[in-house]
């Protein structure tokens, strides 16, 4: 049985907190592969300064590199439109029937999992992973997690140090001109550069 880790969010752009919990959660859950897949359109969130969805893939492979496990997908852009997780899970499902699948969230996303789009498909196909991005969001993350649980819902929340930066302070780095090698791979913020994006 072949053991897949899905990765997904905007990838605005996707940055070393993004590799770094993707690595340590191939460790931990000891996965074939994880995926990071950008979405086409995030559900659940306003994205401001969304780069376009062919970028934001690519930044994903190059941030991926040469790894044997983390890999780019392209499945939520090819598809268009909401990127409904459920929908995501259902397709891997069909072209890995014998998988096991296994959903990296980060602490704000797996706190609201009820309300995601067909919530109860979600928990049938995958394990909901977790990380907590505080010192006090790993209560709050295991308290969740076990109300999930009495809810039939497979979830298992890990201590997984957390790197201090995000999507909207690189955006905000590139537009003041500053130097993003701290919070992104370097392919990355070569290709940011290349592409002049975040500028605006």
């Amino acid at each position: 049985m072949v053991k897949i880790a899905v990765f997904g969010g905007t990838f605005n752009p996707v940055h070393k907190g993004h590799i770094h919990l993707a690595n340590r959660f191939a460790q931990i859950l000891r996965v074939d592969r994880v995926l990071l897949i950008p979405a086409s359109i995030p559900p659940h969130k306003r994205a401001p300064a969304l780069a376009p969805g062919e970028d934001r893939l690519a930044m994903c492979r190059l941030a991926c590199g040469t790894s044997g496990v983390l890999k780019a997908s392209g499945l939520e852009i090819r598809r268009g439109g909401l990127s409904y997780t459920s929908d995501t899970l259902r397709e891997l499902k069909a072209l890995y029937p014998d998988s096991e699948l296994y959903l990296i969230t980060g602490e704000d996303m797996f706190l609201t999992l009820e309300q995601w789009h067909e919530a109860d498909t979600i928990f049938s196909l995958a394990t909901v992973c977790a990380a907590p991005r505080s010192r006090s969001g790993s209560g709050r993350l295991r308290e969740y997690a076990s109300a999930l649980a009495r809810k039939g819902a497979r979830t298992r929340v890990d201590d997984i140090k957390y790197l201090p930066v995000s999507s909207t302070r690189v955006r905000e780095a590139v537009r003041n001109g500053e130097n993003i090698s701290a919070y992104v791979p370097e392919p990355v913020a070569r290709y940011i550069s290349e592409k002049h994006l975040y500028l605006g």
